[in-house]
């Protein structure tokens, strides 16, 4: 069984293909946004109509598109202009080519994308951390999931970005401030480690002291700093991820984690997270949004037969 997958949640177009064995996938990472720093919705969406089918050329000649057996794409969460243009495209590949169609949930597939270069037992502790959400759950089976805790208001990634952009950094914020605090003392500024009750978490008043200090700040300070904030902006967002995450391990006696979303892909993260048990997480390239994870996910659901009528709607607000 091989499954074409598509992926246009955000300002990633990804194609890939995917029989159980072989992967072969193809990306596109949108650059322009990072000049009005973050995500555009309306050149998000244009942009994926211009990529996505040379991108689907680019992955399979037309003699290997009738041997595909199923197709899939992103169903939600994300932006809903980016979503219908790579919702509706493998839709109607999947009508004229008479291929059944799965919707695939974008949370999910960031939880799938940890299959894509490991042998992931269940059950395990999974830290989902992204741009748009911040889940720390336990995956009882592949697609059984019991969620411990989630962000109740900015996202982890979300506020890596505002950071940055505050600062003068740009965008994508999670990379720009993970190099810049190389540099830095995590130490110079005593931001608080929000720490809410149970295993929800907190980027607002995180977020809102660094606004604070960052104003008050001299000009020559305001650049002087950058390496320390960020330093001292990321050991406190982590570190809050973390507790979380040693309270779920340490609560639910499991000590298998996964990390996922763009965010894993940070070092300090990814570090003090090996001190709590054993950790796998995504290469760098499968961090960030992708079509591989998604095909990994639809071909989950195709081998329970597990499909989606063609009048089936993208969601924004898709949960897990």
């Amino acid at each position: 069984m091989k499954v074409l997958a598509i992926e246009t949640s955000c300002d990633e177009t990804g194609v890939a293909v995917y029989d159980g064995k072989n992967l072969r996938d193809v990306l596109y990472s949108q650059r322009v946004h990072a000049r009005f720093g973050g995500v555009v919705p309306e050149i998000a969406s244009r942009d994926h109509m211009r990529k996505l089918l040379p991108l689907l050329h680019e992955l399979l000649s037309p003699d290997e598109l009738p041997a595909i057996d199923v197709i899939a794409a992103t169903r939600g969460p994300g932006l809903i202009g980016s979503l219908l243009v790579g919702f509706g495209f493998a839709k109607s590949l999947a009508y004229a080519l008479k291929k059944p169609f799965i919707g695939v949930n974008h949370l999910e597939a960031h939880i799938f994308s940890l299959k894509i270069e490991h042998e992931m037992e269940t059950p395990f502790v999974c830290l989902l951390v992204s741009g748009g959400h911040t889940i720390l759950m336990v995956v009882e089976e592949w697609g059984r999931y019991k969620i411990l805790g989630e962000t109740l208001d900015d996202a982890a990634g979300e506020a890596f970005d505002k950071v940055s952009k505050l600062i003068g950094l740009g965008y994508p914020g999670g990379p720009a401030i993970e190099k810049a605090a190389e540099e830095g003392n995590p130490r110079a500024f005593p931001f608080p480690t929000p720490d809410p009750p149970g295993y929800d978490m907190s980027y607002s008043g995180l977020k809102t002291a660094v606004l604070y200090t960052y104003q008050k700040l001299s000009p020559q300070e305001k650049i002087d700093k950058i390496p320390d904030l960020a330093a001292s902006f990321q050991h406190h967002a982590v570190e809050q991820l973390i507790l979380k995450l040693k309270k779920a391990v340490k609560e639910t006696g499991i000590n298998r984690i996964g990390l996922t979303g763009g965010v894993a892909a940070n070092k300090l993260l990814r570090e003090w997270a090996h001190e709590l048990g054993e950790v796998f997480y995504p290469s760098r390239r499968y961090c960030t949004d992708n079509a591989a994870m998604v095909a990994l996910t639809a071909y989950f659901y195709a081998q329970r037969g597990e499909f989606h009528e063609l009048d089936v709607r993208a969601d924004p607000s898709l949960s897990l």
